[in-house]
């Protein structure tokens, strides 16, 4: 069974987001909120926590996870932007939206696109997403927990053949299931793979 940390939105404690940072950098696999639902997270460069997310997701190898930054200087590490798609992100982040942008070296190549060596990338607007990146330090990478055909997003259903797998779980009530808007950034104008939660409006 998992450890549960309740955390209200607007009454975050450093302390309690700093255990969240030091149980992820052991190694571990956590719940926590974001702008686009609940969130299975690891460390960027934690192979066997990542194994653990596509056990858990029953996803197979070729899955792409999601790099969380804390911001667009965070995002510059570990994406090769050009000025255009920094203005372009500017406007985007933080928001319910995943770019594709093309890799750093900073990125292991198992979390890149085989072929394309691309990322999918984003700025979080969430408050404790985004205390718990500022107190890591580092990207994270994650999956939504759940996905869009299962029966319940309510963290309080899950199994106990998932939380059992999951090291801590970050509870913060009730949070729907938003997919964010995926962008393609390597094609300009961006191509919208998916829409989502975020408003695309590039005529703006």
């Amino acid at each position: 069974m998992s450890d549960i940390l309740e955390i209200h939105p607007e009454r975050i404690k450093p302390r309690d987001i700093d255990r969240v940072a030091d149980i992820i950098r052991s190694g571990a696999v956590v719940v926590v909120p974001s702008d686009s639902g609940y969130a299975l997270l690891c460390r960027l460069d934690d192979k066997a926590a990542a194994d653990k997310i596509r056990h858990i997701r029953e996803l197979d190898r070729d899955h792409p996870f999601t790099i969380l930054c804390a911001d667009l200087t965070d995002l510059g590490r570990y994406a090769r932007v050009d000025n255009v798609q920094y203005r372009l992100l500017k406007t985007l982040f933080p928001g319910a939206y995943t770019c594709i942008l093309p890799a750093s070296r900073e990125v292991p190549r198992r979390v890149q696109n085989d072929k394309r060596k691309t990322i999918g990338i984003r700025v979080p607007d969430h408050p404790i997403m985004q205390a718990l990146l500022a107190a890591h330090g580092e990207a994270l990478m994650g999956v939504s927990l759940f996905d869009s055909d299962d029966y319940s997003d309510d963290i309080h259903d899950l199994p106990a053949s998932v939380t059992g797998l999951i090291d801590l779980i970050v509870d913060a009530g009730d949070l729907p299931l938003r997919p964010t808007t995926v962008l393609d950034l390597t094609e300009m104008p961006p191509v919208v793979l998916r829409q989502g939660a975020g408003e695309v409006d590039f005529g703006r």
